[in-house]
């Protein structure tokens, strides 16, 4: 065994020792529910419009909106996460001047794995999939139009801040496949890879 592999497995025991006490008292709920800010950061790598050339791309603008997650323990370990939130509008720019805006709804489901379960901090990695529902298209005056829904995966990482056995405060990123055909005159004119990465903060309640 080489020295680099006997320090892995002293640090894997070491993070074992320090969270099996906080898990053997841990007698929570499965149940947990976060109220999250998030800031949406749309990744903007549409398709030229016509197909050609690196200008006339469509943009889809940054906005903070508000977000609910419901989180069910399988395990100490393993959870799955049901993100939610309303329908958020979006304004749509070409080359800087806007063309008109759109609605979606992303409700998204991960598979999250704790590290750290019970103990007062806790990383956590999640893979999932993200269902996005389109609607309220107003582009180019109606001239325009976006598939009705897009379906793609989704990852996140975050970290859980025990505050008590209840109360916790949340950082989490993820990062979501939003893609949309555009359609101008029954013609496919762009497709739209909104993408976008999500930073979140927010408190969590374990029931």
């Amino acid at each position: 065994m080489n020295k680099s592999m006997l320090k892995l497995m002293l640090a894997a025991l070491g993070c074992a020792a320090f969270a099996a006490p906080a898990m053997a008292q841990d007698q929570s709920s499965p149940w947990l529910v976060r109220a999250r800010a998030v800031h949406i950061d749309p990744a903007d790598k549409s398709d030229p419009v016509g197909g050609t050339g690196a200008s006339n791309r469509l943009h889809v603008e940054d906005k903070w909106i508000p977000e609910v997650d419901i989180s069910y323990f399988f395990t100490p370990n393993w959870a799955a996460e049901l993100i939610l939130t309303y329908p958020q509008k979006h304004t749509v720019t070409l080359d800087g001047a806007s063309i008109g805006t759109f609605k979606h709804l992303p409700p998204t489901l991960t598979l999250q794995y704790h590290f750290l379960p019970g103990a007062t901090i806790d990383p956590y990695v999640g893979a999932g999939i993200n269902y996005t529902l389109l609607s309220k298209v107003r582009l180019l005056n109606g001239g325009a139009s976006l598939e009705h829904d897009s379906v793609g995966g989704a990852i996140q990482a975050g970290v859980d801040f025990k505050i008590d056995n209840q109360w916790s405060v949340n950082l989490d990123v993820k990062k979501a496949q939003i893609r949309s055909d555009v359609m101008i005159g029954g013609a496919k004119a762009s497709r739209v890879k909104v993408d976008p990465v999500l930073f979140g903060v927010g408190v969590g309640y374990r029931f």
